[in-house]
């Protein structure tokens, strides 16, 4: 989810409110903990670093979007490599599609929501057009993949 800087969003309520894992927004160098679901701030891209933490990065957008999924995907697939799991939901541009192949190039699992189900089809679509998607699924179906 884009997010603008110095604009509130409820995304952390509306996740507390209806998942068992915590949330936060990431820190330049924040230890990756298990069991979190992590929000890239807005205006920096996030990276996932060798030693186990992340990395903010302010450098150009890319696909109109910073923070971009690209960006995470793509640092993410070069340290956990067939360890690595990438989800793709809705949007309105390509972003996440070349991240989501490097993942899967790597042999991680990917997984895209369904377009039928997504409130903006593109960026799923760009995913499944490349052939970047291992399963295609709603997210009611993906909720209950990772028993959220």
């Amino acid at each position: 989810m884009h997010r603008k800087k110095n604009f509130f969003s409820e995304i952390e309520k509306l996740f507390a409110d209806n998942s068992r894992i915590s949330l936060r927004e990431v820190a330049d160098k924040d230890v990756i903990q298990n069991n979190t679901i992590y929000i890239a701030p807005a205006n920096y891209h996030t990276l996932i670093e060798k030693e186990g933490y992340f990395g903010l990065d302010v450098s150009d957008a890319v696909w109109y979007s910073k923070p971009s999924i690209d960006v995470t995907f793509e640092s993410a697939a070069d340290i956990y490599k067939n360890r690595c799991m990438g989800i793709l939901f809705s949007g309105a541009n390509q972003d996440g599609a070349a991240g989501l192949l490097k993942i899967k190039n790597n042999g991680g699992l990917t997984i895209v929501q369904d377009p039928d189900d997504a409130e903006m089809a593109e960026m799923p679509l760009s995913a499944i057009h490349i052939g970047a998607a291992d399963h295609v699924l709603t997210t009611e179906d993906i909720f209950k993949l990772l028993q959220l």
